[in-house]
């Protein structure tokens, strides 16, 4: 992904400068629009950026109708547009400046941060601020183009909720499926079942034929792992957790296990309860973060705004 370089020799976004320089709703929306916009505004409409000029409409507070602030007309297609436009923040009443700071908060928290604390932040009401955060983790979710996984790949899966006689209460356990290149990014998958059909479905779309695929020594691997280039296997019931082979690699799941670990916490510790048609979204916000570990905050934060561009989800597709 090509960086948005706007800010980063010149401050850092965090909390504190959201606060300070841009609690204002202009320059929230002139901050907005630098990130979704680097080199200049884009039409959403017909994608015209430089071909033909794009004007900026200045408001009149004579008019009867003044236009709002922070609208364009393309010279190409003659319509009208904001940066909201075209993302999911479109028509949406939340200020700009509410929205930066969800989105900061969010990108920041390694565990998580629930909808109650984004209301009690924020000044929002309950019901605005869990919608509010779906569209944040919908904007997370990189979707079905995200690069196919490399090198050496660790798979495992575990419980949402816990299962059997470990289950919460309102929790009913839901199956979900880490797939970690080392020392790269997380694919996560949310499954009706843990069975071979599912996780060589989980691999064909997201593993390279290529990689040497990692997993513990459940027997629905040796099916789900045919085609690739090897599988390799620790035996947890006899107490193996790693295991260094004959050419020096090392064989293990304790990446994906890590990556679990924070997923549990978060919704154990910040969000108690997580429905299994949502648990994807959720699943989705922390394989964002691991994705983007390596870069501050106020850089993930960006990196989050400019997914959102091209995506739309309604209130009515939540519920």
């Amino acid at each position: 992904m090509k960086r948005n370089k706007r800010v980063m020799d010149k401050e850092e976004l965090n909390l504190v400068t959201l606060a300070m320089n841009y609690s204002d709703e202009d320059k929230a929306r002139e901050l907005f629009e630098q990130i979704r916009w680097p080199d200049g505004p884009v039409c959403p409409h017909c994608k015209n950026h430089k071909e033909k000029a794009i004007y900026k409409i200045t408001p009149k507070a004579a008019s009867k109708t003044p236009t709002r602030k922070g609208v364009y007309k393309c010279g190409a297609c003659r319509k009208k547009f904001s940066a909201m436009v075209g993302t999911i923040f479109s028509d949406s009443h939340i200020p700009i400046s509410k929205w930066l700071m969800a989105f900061a908060l969010m990108s920041s928290s390694k565990k998580g941060v629930s909808a109650h604390q984004i209301h009690r932040m924020l000044g929002i009401t309950y019901k605005t601020a869990w919608f509010m955060c779906h569209r944040i983790r919908f904007a997370m979710d990189k979707g079905p183009l995200a690069e196919m996984l490399t090198g050496t790949v660790e798979v495992d899966e575990t419980f949402v909720g816990g299962k059997g006689e470990n289950r919460t209460k309102h929790i009913r356990h839901t199956p979900v499926v880490a797939l970690v290149e080392r020392k790269g990014s997380v694919r996560t998958k949310v499954v009706a079942n843990v069975t071979q059909k599912n996780l060589r479905q989980c691999l064909n779309e997201c593993v390279s034929k290529d990689a040497i695929v990692n997993t513990d020594q459940s027997p629905v691997y040796p099916y789900a792992t045919k085609g690739f280039k090897r599988h390799e296997f620790v035996n947890h019931s006899a107490f193996e957790y790693a295991r260094k082979n004959a050419d020096g690699s090392v064989a293990h799941c304790n990446t994906a296990e890590s990556f679990f670990s924070l997923l549990k916490r978060g919704v154990m510790g910040s969000f108690h309860h997580v429905s299994r048609e949502h648990l994807s979204r959720y699943a989705s916000e922390f394989e964002f973060r691991w994705n983007n570990r390596g870069i501050n905050d106020g850089q993930r934060m960006e990196v989050a705004i400019e997914q959102s561009e091209g995506k739309r989800l309604t209130f009515k597709q939540c519920v």
